[in-house]
């Protein structure tokens, strides 16, 4: 079902003309992801089976991945896909433009019916990320993002959706990082995967943790200023768990970037991100980084 989106307002405000299509697009393919996934969530029979040690995946992530792909088809049809729930394309490292999608970002806190989880499409042009959604179903809320132009956040609302596939989204809520930081640094932290290297981090800047599970609702945090930095030294991170959350927190004037301080890059031939994500607002960021390098180098295997 193709959902229908009643805006509040029309269309986030501030977005730039030659992005609108786009956006609208993420958007759109985002909350179809949701609208299919929700009947699942809480459901005692996810249909879970694992694609890897520690990795589960359910009937939710093929639905919302079917969903999803099937809107950015119909809207974008000669734009390449690279989704985590489909097979790899060869033209993905050769595409100009390239949709970024993580049907159900946070499959665990999904199954654990906590809410910390996200549909995420993202957009990126020339091996960058451009723009993205990242929508967080329950109890819904909708993050919109154009680097160098802007970041908004709205509420959406499900009331009749399943039948009718009519969604309510907004107002929207523009998010800008301009007052300074505080004081008291607060750090988004994963909630499934602990790291000992994370709280070196955490300690040695005096942060407070602030726990949750998917990429996008963690970078969506420092976006709307409930938190200040996000660390996560691993290199089994994908393109598709940074593309969308990178677009929202860049809009919103953050800075996204990996352990290294090198910035992410997308539709390469290999989709890790090899040396992790590290984002923050712009004053944490140029703080911390020396801190980071120093204290993730070894794991990451770069020169701090």
């Amino acid at each position: 079902m193709s959902p229908q989106i009643d805006w509040a307002e029309v269309g986030p405000d501030g977005c730039p003309a030659a992005a609108a299509n786009d956006l609208r697009a993420a958007a759109v393919a985002a909350v179809a992801g949701g609208l299919v996934a929700r009947p699942f969530y809480q459901r005692d029979d996810l249909g879970i089976t694992d694609k890897g040690a520690n990795n589960p995946v359910t009937d939710a992530d093929h639905a919302a991945n079917d969903a999803i792909l099937s809107i950015l088809g119909d809207r974008l049809p000669d734009d390449p896909i690279r989704s985590e729930e489909s097979p790899p394309s060869s033209s993905d490292v050769t595409a100009d433009r390239l949709w970024v999608v993580d049907p159900l970002d946070g499959t665990k806190e999904f199954i654990a019916g906590n809410g910390e989880f996200a549909v995420m499409v993202g957009l990126a042009a020339g091996s960058v990320a451009r723009l993205g959604a990242v929508l967080q179903p329950d109890p819904g809320r909708l993050y919109l993002g154009v680097v160098g132009s802007g970041a908004w956040v709205a509420d959406t609302s499900w009331e009749g959706a399943a039948s009718t596939g009519r969604v309510s989204v907004g107002p929207f809520r523009r998010l800008r990082l301009t007052e300074a930081r505080p004081a008291d640094l607060r750090m988004a932290r994963s909630r499934s995967h602990p790291d000992p290297l994370i709280t070196a981090v955490a300690d040695r800047l005096g942060a407070s943790s602030i726990r949750s599970g998917s990429v996008g609702l963690k970078c969506s945090l420092v976006a709307e200023g409930e938190a200040e930095v996000y660390v996560h030294p691993v290199p089994f991170l994908r393109e598709w768990d940074t593309c969308a959350p990178e677009a929202v927190l860049r809009g919103a004037g953050g800075v996204v970037s990996d352990c290294r301080g090198e910035p992410l890059a997308y539709g390469k031939q290999e989709p890790r991100q090899l040396h992790g994500i590290f984002a923050a607002r712009e004053d944490v960021w140029d703080e911390a980084l020396p801190l980071v390098r120093e204290i993730t180098s070894d794991k990451l295997g770069f020169d701090p």
